[in-house]
């Protein structure tokens, strides 16, 4: 990215901020509408009660949108590339997610592809958005504090999707079982509002954050033809980069397999917890704040833990967390009965405990990229680090049919098994040997 030198080589922290806040904002779309309350209201409501098909309904949204924003980042990074616009990008995506995530209010029971279509538009905008607020990190941040930077942004992020919830509480007050259809109209303005609070916790970052990239000269004649040339050229370069770094890509094997069953939970945590435990409604937004805040300080507790003992001693500590929280789930009844619990209250307990990994997990494994490759192949690495994610997600999406197939409860032994598999082959990942790194 070509980007205007800072007179003053300085950044102020009004623009931090600014910057910040989209974590907030954004934070809000995944928490609201992917993660407990839209997720668990479409499987229960929009989908026929008689289908066979109901995760399954869910899990093509969020493949397809996946896909599509791997397929579109390269073009529409080197758009912005060549143009210098990429504000305007973020801000043309940010809108786009508003405007499609309000129009699921108009997503009535049994509009089953209706609802599938607005998720996929408002899913792959957001996503996208992803990608270019990530690109305005190395231009506001110094060597010396990116790393305080990108986890302020995180932490804003988090405490934007508890506030989101929140709001959510005093909005979804109805019973599904008692006022069915008082129920269904909650959910629906609830989306309308999830849409107005991410446009305006966003204005902060298109009032303040500045856009230093400029116009190379040679887009002003080639256009569109040097905008496919630029998108299958990055492509190629991280090909290279993979060849040049063995370590990376024996990184993002397990990278994707245990990054497959984070995004099972973080896209079916609402489902299963409703659907399976008849947590619903208030209780549900309750339970989601709380892992929220679980995921809040297992951030930082992970965060000095990792700064004591390292990327990979983190990342490897937090599967093993996660998978015993699995586990405890999947034993759930056993497990409530021992301590003498309510099985919801005993879901809740467990959910915050193995909840607390989230951060860690995701943060040790960004950590362990910038550990394996050199700073100046940074944007590279992690555009393949998004790339593996997004097809983590994909793969993950395979507990849908599944769990359609042989029952939720069952289907959770998929998840236990992409921890375990994804623990054993990074293992297999020699982290204190990095000799393959180019010299």
């Amino acid at each position: 990215m070509t980007s205007k030198p800072d007179i003053n080589n300085q950044v102020s922290k009004r623009e931090i901020f600014g910057w910040a806040m989209y974590d907030f904002a954004n934070s809000s779309y995944t928490t609201v509408v992917i993660t407990y309350i839209y997720s668990a209201f479409f499987v229960s409501q929009i989908v026929p009660a008689d289908s066979g098909l109901r995760d399954s309904y869910w899990a093509i949204a969020i493949v397809i949108s996946t896909l599509l924003s791997v397929i579109l980042a390269p073009v529409l990074g080197a758009m912005a590339d060549l143009s210098g616009q990429k504000k305007k990008y973020l801000t043309v995506l940010t809108f786009t997610s508003v405007v499609f995530t309000a129009a699921l209010f108009f997503v009535d029971p049994g509009q089953v592809w209706l609802g599938i279509g607005l998720l996929i538009f408002s899913n792959t905008a957001w996503m996208l958005s992803e990608n270019f607020i990530a690109s305005f990190l190395p231009e506001i941040t110094t060597p010396e504090n990116i790393g305080k930077i990108s986890g302020i942004g995180w932490g804003i992020g988090y405490i934007g999707g508890l506030l989101s919830l929140v709001l959510m509480i005093g909005l979804i007050t109805a019973s599904a079982e008692e006022t069915p259809q008082l129920y269904i109209s909650q959910n629906q303005v609830a989306m309308v509002v999830v849409a107005i609070f991410y446009l305006l916790a966003a204005l902060p970052t298109y009032l303040l954050l500045k856009e230093r990239a400029v116009v190379k000269e040679q887009y002003r004649d080639a256009g569109i033809a040097l905008v496919f040339k630029t998108s299958a050229q990055r492509v190629g370069d991280m090909m290279v980069l993979i060849r040049e770094y063995p370590v990376l890509f024996r990184f993002f094997i397990p990278f994707t397999v245990y990054s497959a069953g984070i995004a099972v939970i973080v896209k079916f945590f609402g489902i299963y917890a409703s659907e399976e435990l008849n947590i619903s409604g208030t209780f549900l937004i309750i339970t989601g704040a709380i892992l929220q805040l679980a995921s809040m300080i297992g951030a930082i507790t992970f965060g000095v833990i990792q700064d004591k003992k390292g990327a990979s001693f983190t990342l490897k500590a937090s599967l093993i967390w996660w998978l015993l929280g699995i586990s405890g789930v999947y034993f759930l009844e056993y497990v409530a009965a021992f301590f003498a619990m309510d099985i919801k209250h005993m879901f809740i307990v467990i959910a915050f405990i193995a909840g607390s990994a989230l951060g860690a997990t995701q943060s040790a494994s960004r950590a362990v990229v910038g550990l394996i490759t050199k700073k100046e192949d940074a944007s590279l690495s992690y555009g393949l680090w998004g790339v593996f994610g997004k097809f983590a997600i994909v793969l993950g999406m395979i507990f849908g049919p599944i769990s359609d197939a042989v029952g939720r409860h069952n289907a959770l032994l998929v998840v236990m098994v992409y921890f375990i598999v994804g623990y054993l082959l990074l293992r297999l990942v020699p982290f204190n040997t990095l000799a393959n790194q180019p010299e």
